[in-house]
């Protein structure tokens, strides 16, 4: 039986499956930065609050003076915010923020309703600042949809990896996320989300092959959705197929999935997890169960505006200076460096 049941373009947000809503794909070769941590060229000629162009090779998104996403609601879901290159700098409705970045993970649940706001400071000021994150939206069952918001961090030196090599010696390296693999195990993601009951065989990792690698993801009985996101690299042998770069795939976790890398270093987002199988109702940053909710949700947010913004701006930025931390709702505070 072949493992592989569907093949796709990969696009700037890729298709995912249940549990998963989709995910986020941002690759940005940013110049270097200026003094209110922005582009240090013009961005006179850019459609300021709606830059998705990729003009020179890098987007300001929906930020005017800084790249990135300012204040927008959530809620019914959770955001998995993957930063192997570049800063993000968090803050949000409930007075917690952030900067995290370069292998840095962010586990938010948005629950019941948070607003928020994601910056990429470009705080290098003599050289480029390149960036490379994923977001992954991660749903949340109907019991769970309702509950108090919630952000944890996953440092990037506490994280586990796992390392293997093939029979010919070709090295394999694992960031595990979410998770287990061969007895390494993730460390624990928010308390309220999906991923945190094992039987629902939640897997989030990236996946690194080095040129010519074979390594086998092997079957899984708990009737589970898995996708390979194929990202960076030349070519992927996997039954009789050469599958190029920029593609995602689909596999069936009744069976085996054989893989050989081509002549270059692969690198792949690999996704997994037991559907949740309700209905889902989405409407921009809204993820209910039916439509109803939804109208609900937007009345909600209309009224309460999910605890209001307590920031001077809806595009804050941490002082240039800052190191990697995290201010949490409860007043608790983390310094990386």
């Amino acid at each position: 039986m072949a493992a592989i049941l569907k093949v796709k373009e990969l696009r700037a947000q890729w298709e995912t499956q249940d549990p998963f809503l989709f995910c986020a794909y941002h690759k940005d070769q940013y110049p270097s930065g200026n003094e209110q941590l922005g582009p240090s060229v013009s961005v006179d000629d850019r459609p300021l609050g709606q830059d998705f162009v990729g003009k020179d090779g890098w987007r300001m998104y929906h930020g005017s003076r800084v790249p990135g996403f300012p204040a927008h609601p959530h809620k019914g879901f959770e955001t998995v915010t993957i930063v192997e290159e570049g800063f993000a700098d968090h803050s949000d409705s409930l007075g917690a923020a952030g900067r995290f970045g370069n292998g840095d993970v962010q586990w938010m649940t948005a629950g019941k309703g948070v607003q928020h706001s994601e910056m990429f400071p470009l705080l290098n000021k003599n050289k480029e600042n390149p960036l490379l994150l994923f977001q992954i939206w991660l749903n949340l069952p109907a019991r769970s949809k309702q509950v108090q918001p919630h952000y944890k961090m996953l440092w990037s030196e506490d994280i586990p990896m796992h390392t293997e090599k093939d029979d010919a010696g070709k090295t394999i390296q694992i960031k595990l996320i979410a998770g287990n693999y061969k007895g390494t195990k993730a460390l624990p993601p928010a308390p309220d989300s999906w991923a945190a009951t094992e039987k629902h065989h939640v897997n989030i990792w990236l996946i690194e092959m080095e040129a010519s690698a074979k390594f086998t993801l092997p079957a899984n009985q708990a009737l589970t959705n898995r996708s390979l996101f194929f990202y960076e690299g030349q070519e992927l042998h996997a039954e009789d197929y050469t599958i190029p770069v920029n593609h995602g795939i689909d596999l069936d976790s009744d069976e085996e999935f054989h893989m050989q890398n081509g002549n270059e270093t692969a690198r792949f987002l690999y996704l997994e997890g037991q559907p949740i199988c309700e209905p889902v109702a989405q409407r921009g940053p809204f993820v209910m169960n039916t439509y109803q909710e939804i109208n609900e949700a937007i009345l909600e947010y209309q009224k309460t505006e999910f605890g209001g913004w307590p920031w001077p701006t809806h595009e804050p930025v941490h002082q240039d200076a800052q190191g990697r931390f995290a201010r949490f709702a409860d007043g608790s505070e983390v310094l990386k460096d």
